[in-house]
């Protein structure tokens, strides 16, 4: 039986490639580093950024007192659900490199190039060099990946420890159930179960969602070469087990039982009644063509037949875990594109071995060095195509006047109470403008509100609520005002205290 074609057949090829795959990734992920990060889930980023810069003034003495306590106060008044991990290191790094923007990105990238190596390393295993390449080039270069892997928060980190894991897993599989002389076991098998729990307990250490993930490729590794029952026996998948749920849980209890400030993060995530209302369905189909596309799912779907049995239950287990994850998190799925990013690295599995049959039988018909030649440039020239329009769509928008302008806004209110309707629900003044604003709910909340709750908020009470003891009303999202009705009939009804490019305020004490 004659070996199958490799496109990438000498040892120079396949490290060329590899090399070229993660010199670009890394490079795309570089570009326009320092600007702001307004570019994706700019609320998400801005509060780890807040975080990040209370910590960091925190050890300092040589900011003036005022913005010291004012940093510190908002760090600590920002709500927390997953551990302030990233944020340590962040505000850890600023007193090295003073505080910039771009340190959080370049954790972040790296965080998504490290598991990029294991994504390798795993697919390597799964199907053969080939794959592994494409694989990795998909994991890499998917645009919405580029985008979202070099955003302040947790799930670019999550994601490379839920690969971390998938790695550490299928090497343990692959050693437990490895035939060794006269009955032996590998001494490799507790190491590699050790791991793959560490992994995949710092995974949900990290961001809890990641426990679909976890268990769910778990699940399918293990069923891959045995049966529950055989493997239930084993006693390193006890350790495995252990090391997965002892991180995650112990900062659970502290947080619930210890410190308190988990005990009400946790509510209106699933939404039972989303189930019997098509826009649930409609928008996580909608989150799903913006993260990866239509054809990009439907080969990653195609791509599981090409699997041999034992690893397509290794891969559907970890399909499995994030439907089951979307229908768990059924609000956010549908509405949170970022919530469906560690499909990712599960799409690029799962179109390994697809792209190592088509690479094999281009392999086949490439049969001269001039064939090879123009196959490998066509492929160079897709993929800059494709990292060319990244590029563009970073380069279209310049984030860094904004911080000028919520400087200014905050020079005009200071001394002021403040309510206001604006993006990031204040955390924008906050953080440039150095004030604390109360915010007005957006048209999007109050439909949240609306779908939770069953009941329609009464703007009466909300607006006695919120603003009508402030002396200023700030407006900065004018299309979402143009949204509410009833906010904008009231506002008008109040001169302007001032105004300026991007912002309107409104006097509410005359």
């Amino acid at each position: 039986m004659s070996e199958t074609p490799s496109f990438f057949s000498s040892r120079t090829a396949r490290t060329v490639a590899i090399l070229a795959v993660f010199i670009f990734g890394i490079a795309i992920r570089l570009y326009d580093l320092t600007d702001l990060p307004l570019d994706f889930h700019s609320t998400r980023q801005l509060l780890s950024m807040i975080k990040a810069r209370g910590m960091y003034y925190e050890t300092r003495t040589d900011v003036p007192s005022k913005e010291r306590a004012f940093a510190i106060q908002q760090w600590k008044f920002r709500a927390s659900v997953e551990p302030e991990f990233f944020e340590r290191i962040v505000a850890w790094t600023y007193r090295f490199t003073g505080e910039q923007v771009w340190v959080a990105r370049v954790y972040s990238s790296a965080f998504w190039i490290i598991g990029g190596i294991f994504l390798y390393l795993l697919a390597r295993r799964l199907t053969s060099e080939d794959g592994a390449i494409a694989a990795t080039a998909v994991y890499l270069f998917l645009p919405y990946a580029v985008i979202a892997s070099r955003s302040f928060q947790p799930d670019p980190l999550m994601v490379m420890l839920i690969v971390m894991f998938l790695w550490a897993v299928w090497e343990w599989v692959s050693t437990s159930t490895a035939t060794l002389p006269q009955g032996e076991k590998s001494p490799m098998g507790w190491m590699r179960a050790a791991l793959a729990g560490l992994f995949g307990g710092l995974a949900i250490f990290v961001k809890f969602p990641a426990a679909f993930f976890v268990v769910g490729g778990g699940l399918g590794a293990v069923l891959s070469y045995r049966s529950m029952k055989e493997a239930l026996k084993n006693p390193q998948l006890y350790l495995m087990a252990l090391l997965g749920i002892l991180p995650g849980a112990g900062y659970l209890v502290y947080g619930i039982f210890v410190a308190g400030y988990l005990g009400q993060q946790f509510s209106g995530r699933f939404i039972p009644t989303l189930f019997l209302s098509p826009s649930y369905y409609v928008g996580w189909l909608n989150m799903l063509n913006l993260v990866a596309g239509g054809m990009v799912l439907m080969l990653a779907l195609l791509g599981l037949f090409f699997y041999d049995e034992k690893k397509r239950r290794f891969i559907l287990g970890l399909w499995a875990g994030y439907i089951l994850f979307g229908l768990f998190f059924n609000f956010h799925i549908s509405t949170h594109d970022y919530y469906s990013l560690p499909l990712i690295p599960i799409l690029a599995l799962s179109l390994a071995p697809l792209a190592d049959s088509l690479l094999a039988k281009l392999a086949q018909l490439a049969s001269t060095k001039f064939l090879r030649l123009s196959a490998s440039l066509i492929l160079l020239v897709g993929v800059t195509a494709s990292l060319w329009n990244v590029r563009n769509q970073m380069n279209a928008v310049d984030y860094r006047p904004i911080a000028d302008m919520w400087a200014e806004v905050g020079a005009i209110t200071d001394g002021y109470n403040l309510a206001g309707l604006t993006q990031d629900y204040g955390a924008r003044m906050a953080y440039w403008g150095w004030q604390n604003i109360t915010s007005w709910p957006t048209s999007g909340d109050l439909i949240y509100s609306l779908e939770r709750n069953g009941v329609e908020r009464d703007f009466k009470e909300q607006y006695d609520n919120i603003a009508a003891k402030k002396d200023l009303f700030v407006v900065t999202d004018f299309d979402d005002l143009n949204r509410q009705p009833f906010l904008k009939e009231k506002l008008s009804a109040y001169p302007i205290f001032a105004e300026g490019d991007g912002y309107v305020i409104y006097n509410l004490m005359k």
